[in-house]
């Protein structure tokens, strides 16, 4: 169970005497983190921030690994498992039952219980098919901070009328996640027709002067409409996080309809 919910559980039922205040006391003390080896799984995470904790596979051993999935046999809470390798999956799934294994966007997914908010919209958009792999990541991201997720793929500039048909979906969502290599030109784009906040993800999806995507970032960071915030090359997981919070916040609406929970 999510950690946040846990905790409730644990006072109420010290509230109905159920409970002692010593097995509280102790239940509290555990939640900052949880120890094993040289892993320290933060597992308090969702009750600071309501998304789970979200942990990088690149360069965990195996031993690390089964640590983690260790940890989270005692202390169930939502999880992601981000860049992780075939190999890495199995080796946690054979630890830690539960655990869904996304081979495109590379991330794991170990879920018990509903995120704790819940009824937002993120449109995550993509502008090649080279740039889902991304896209994904942060479209699973948003899916596993509670929000309703819409996922708008190949709309790049070099077909503009592919934006247009989608663009009255666009209008429609709390925030947007928009990936694009090359010249990094479609957040730019996006953000002048739509009034949320718009995370672009530049990618390393292009021909060499495109540096591995530093040309994207940089025509990203120097995107003609306002609205845009800019996150790392490739990193989906970041966007994910942005737009999820961005969403909640309810500043950044497009329509008069209030969220639901449905």
């Amino acid at each position: 169970m999510e950690y946040a919910e846990a905790l409730r559980r644990r006072l109420r039922a010290f509230a109905e005497g159920k409970e002692t205040l010593d097995d509280v006391v102790e239940f509290i003390a555990g939640l900052p983190y949880a120890e094993r080896g040289d892993v320290r799984l933060d597992g308090h995470r969702s009750v600071r921030r309501g998304i789970g904790e979200i942990i990088l596979c690149q360069g965990k051993s195996p031993d690390q690994l089964r640590d983690i999935a260790a940890l989270l046999r005692e202390r169930p809470g939502n999880t992601l498992f981000s860049r992780m390798t075939p190999e890495q999956a199995e080796i946690v799934a054979r630890e830690l039952d539960g655990l869904v294994y996304h081979s495109l966007p590379r991330m794991g997914v170990f879920q018990v219980e509903e995120p704790r908010f819940r009824g937002t919209s993120v449109a995550v958009v993509s502008a090649g098919a080279g740039d889902v792999p991304v896209a994904e990541e942060a479209a699973l991201v948003a899916a596993f901070a509670g929000c309703r997720v819409g996922r708008y793929f190949d709309v790049g500039v070099a077909g503009l009328h592919r934006l247009l048909d989608v663009l009255p979906e666009l209008r429609k969502a709390d925030a947007l996640v928009v990936v694009a290599g090359m010249d990094g030109a479609l957040p730019s784009v996006v953000a002048g027709l739509v009034g949320c906040l718009v995370v672009a993800v530049p990618t390393s999806v292009g021909y060499g002067a495109s540096f591995g995507g530093l040309a994207p970032l940089l025509a990203m960071l120097n995107a003609c409409s306002s609205g845009v915030v800019v996150v790392n090359i490739d990193n989906g997981v970041g966007a994910g996080v942005a737009a999820a919070l961005a969403s909640r916040s309810g500043m950044w609406r497009n329509g008069p309809e209030e969220a639901s929970d449905a």
